[in-house]
């Protein structure tokens, strides 16, 4: 497909066509005050529900897993229906081509995916979905549009934002405080890719209707039933997701921004390993493989994810984003061990984080990569310890000594990058709900065995703030930039202001990495140049 001319009358500026994506195909949701009320009283006004019986796509759309060549696009209808995505090089779309996709049902939510292939490199793709009635194929929803960038094989100037942890701690869509409005902040700097850093939803988190802070005020949320407690069966998980996708900042970015998305532990619930049996009475199910496997499926059906058919549910991921830059997304909650002192000697399945299989994926995966830059995204952070009780470790760090537990794998890591001399290694994670620059020094370590690298640290998107934490010196970190003061009160509220999200820019002319940590109203906080090894 060739690139061709825009049409100068469909040229639309980006607030307005951020404005429009968010809008657009959302009749059944309406203003968020009116569902809120629609909520209140469970039952919808009717207007709503005249306009419900008529063919939507419900939840906006969304793509994802983004290659020079393809792409994933999501959507979710209103009621069965056949999903048909278009896509081409314009927005008037006079050349499109069309791509038939599944029949989306309740046994997936009415949630669908389309594997779009093909696609030109290193171009903005306008795709719209529609969705058409199986019964009445002249019954068909109003097209709803999103676009995405593929990468090239060309050098050209690169932004990947990144961040976590969304309506966590209670603090869900407030319409008073503009609802999830860290979305359009990081919309307005015009990243070619976003990477969600996990705690995409927390389905361990009830949403009340209004949380009574400290300063006297009143933090005012929508709510949903599903929201209303903790999330056990499927459709409660589910309902995690389409509560987040009320949000019209929400629906606007995804339209607008292609996605790279992790899990964490509050996808399903706090802190869980494989095999762990909850103490927690809010729990009539308590078994976390039950839990999880519900989770895992309600997170694949709502991210813009594709993995091959024998690997279905598998999370961690690569992606090449040009000649100079490749994404390792990890997953550190599926294959990991219990909880625990994380003390012990050796490597075996009781102290693993990774897990071996995607240990030996992950270092074979950064070995043979011809990127200049190698960008791991992590669900958690390397060197801020982070409990799970007394003398119980959540991930890798367990305090001063030598590596132990989860941290031999950690060691194994990045003593193989070292043999290899695989250069040029910068960690993004998320997980703590607040902003952080950390430099990972061999010289001031007591596991040696490394090249030095960076770890940046944002979120939340819309959560309690949390922090500082306290760096294990296992592998040398030093604090090069911290978001939140010392002796601050803990689970800070969102309109405080401090949330938090990152911006990596690759400049070809230099093929150095600039990295900024940014607030809500997106001021800079701190900014480093990387310049390439």
């Amino acid at each position: 497909m060739g690139k061709r001319r825009r049409n100068p009358q469909r040229r639309w500026s980006r607030r307005a066509w951020l404005a429009h994506a968010g809008a657009a195909g959302m009749a059944t949701l309406g203003a968020p005050r009116v569902w809120a009320e629609m909520f209140r009283h469970r039952q919808p006004p009717a207007a709503v529900t005249r306009e419900a019986l008529r063919l939507q796509a419900e939840c906006g759309v969304a793509s994802g897993d983004v290659t020079a060549e393809s792409a994933v696009v999501w959507s979710r209808a209103n009621r069965p229906a056949q999903m048909l995505v278009e896509y081409d090089t314009t927005d008037h779309f006079d050349d499109a081509r069309a791509v038939p996709g599944p029949l989306v049902s309740p046994e997936t939510d009415l949630t669908g995916k389309v594997m779009l292939t093909g696609l030109p490199p290193g171009e903005l793709v306008h795709y719209r979905v529609t969705f058409v009635d199986p019964a009445d194929p002249r019954s068909k929803s109003e097209p709803v549009v999103g676009r995405l960038r593929t990468p090239g094989h060309q050098a050209r100037r690169w932004r990947l934002a990144w961040s976590g942890d969304t309506c966590g701690q209670g603090f869900g869509i407030n319409p008073d405080w503009g609802g999830l409005r860290m979305y359009r902040t990081i919309a307005a700097t015009e990243p070619d890719a976003f990477v969600h850093s996990g705690d995409t939803i927390y389905a361990d988190a009830p949403i009340p209707a209004e949380i009574q802070l400290d300063n006297g005020q009143v933090w005012r949320n929508l709510t949903t039933p599903e929201k209303s407690k903790v999330a056990e069966t499927l459709d409660e998980f589910r309902g995690n997701y389409r509560y987040n996708l009320l949000d019209e900042h929400l629906r606007a970015f995804q339209a607008a921004t292609a996605q790279y998305t992790q899990w964490d532990d509050h996808e399903t619930t706090n802190n869980w390993y494989p095999g762990e049996v909850l103490n927690d009475t809010r729990y009539h199910e308590r078994d976390c493989n039950v839990l999880a496997t519900r989770a895992r499926q309600a997170f694949l059906e709502y991210q813009p994810i594709w993995t091959p058919e024998r690997e279905r549910s598998r999370i961690y991921r690569s992606f090449v984003q040009g000649p100079h830059v490749e994404l390792f997304l990890l997953d550190m909650r599926t294959y990991r061990g219990a909880n625990g002192p994380n003390r012990q000697t050796e490597p075996r399945p009781d102290a693993a984080l990774l897990g071996a299989e995607q240990l030996s994926w992950l270092k074979e995966r950064m070995a043979a990569s011809t990127a200049t830059w190698k960008i791991v995204c992590s669900d958690m952070p390397l060197g801020l310890i982070v409990g799970d009780g007394p003398n119980q470790f959540e991930n890798a760090a367990n305090g001063p000594g030598p590596a132990l537990g989860r941290e031999l794998e950690i060691a194994d890591l990045l003593a193989h990058l070292k043999r290899r001399q695989v250069r040029n290694v910068i960690w993004l994670t998320a997980d703590v709900h607040y902003a952080a620059a950390h430099y990972y020094d061999p010289a001031a370590a007591t596991s040696t065995d490394f090249d030095p690298f960076w770890e940046f640290v944002a979120g939340p998107i819309n959560a309690g703030t949390f922090g500082p934490g306290t760096l294990d010196p296992t592998f040398g970190p030093q604090v090069k930039f911290n978001a939140v003061p010392e002796g601050m009160p803990q689970g800070r509220p969102p309109s405080e202001g401090r949330q938090y999200f990152g911006l990596v820019e690759f400049e070809p002319a230099t093929s150095a990495l600039t990295v900024s940590l940014r607030d809500v109203e997106g001021k800079v906080l701190y900014r480093v140049e990387l310049p390439p090894a």
